[in-house]
């Protein structure tokens, strides 16, 4: 089975090892259930009619994912402010996030802002690579109890969270290669926000 370790070893250069590379990303691509696409772009849809709010959360590389997230779904997708898209990124407050996990756990970061801001019906975007990462999952889990719609965004074996998710785009690679989940997942943001807008465009 292909992977990056090995594409490397079987490449001279770094030109070699780009087609390489993108070569892999296509295969991950074309091995994602298009029909989760579909259901994200649903959910995504379902929340803006019914003025839901739409929050992302992920820690790392996934926290710089879900910032990027809700810019584009929160500003990008606008036509006009008739009926708004509310997305907000739960990573951005620094304060509040180290002052949770200062005074409290680090594994409640996002269930302490999501308890001032949560309402029934809204969204969760959860993204994390592993699947496992205890402050996503926690906030998963909070959210389905209290009515909501968990969207997860996963890599290598979907871990916790992919059996948690309503929705869930998996990015199946192997264990600790978070570089190509993070593109491919970053690839779904603007591949959803572009369908969206045409759409919006369109209607």
């Amino acid at each position: 089975m292909e992977n990056i370790e090995k594409i490397f070893k079987n490449s001279a250069d770094i030109q070699q090892f780009s087609k390489g590379y993108f070569r892999y990303l296509c295969g991950l691509m074309n091995c994602i259930d298009t029909k989760q696409i579909e259901s994200v772009v649903s959910e995504f849809s379902k929340a803006q009619k019914n003025r839901n709010t739409v929050f992302f959360i992920g820690n790392g590389g996934s926290a710089s994912t879900a910032s990027h997230m809700a810019n584009d779904f929160g500003l990008g997708t606008r036509k006009d402010e008739k009926l708004p898209f509310r997305a907000i990124s739960l990573t951005d407050n620094v304060a509040s996030m180290t002052a949770i996990a200062n005074d409290c756990s680090y594994d409640d970061i996002f269930i302490r802002q999501l308890n001032l801001y949560f309402k029934k019906g809204d969204k969760l975007v959860a993204i994390s690579a592993s699947g496992n990462s205890l402050n996503v999952v926690n906030a998963a889990n909070w959210v389905k109890k209290r009515g909501g719609k968990v969207i997860g965004l996963v890599g290598f074996d979907g871990g916790k969270l992919k059996k948690i998710s309503d929705v869930c785009i998996h990015v199946k690679t192997p264990r600790g290669e978070y570089g190509p989940v993070e593109d491919i997942h970053m690839i779904m943001d603007h591949l959803i926000y572009t369908w969206l807008w045409f759409k919006k465009r369109k209607g």
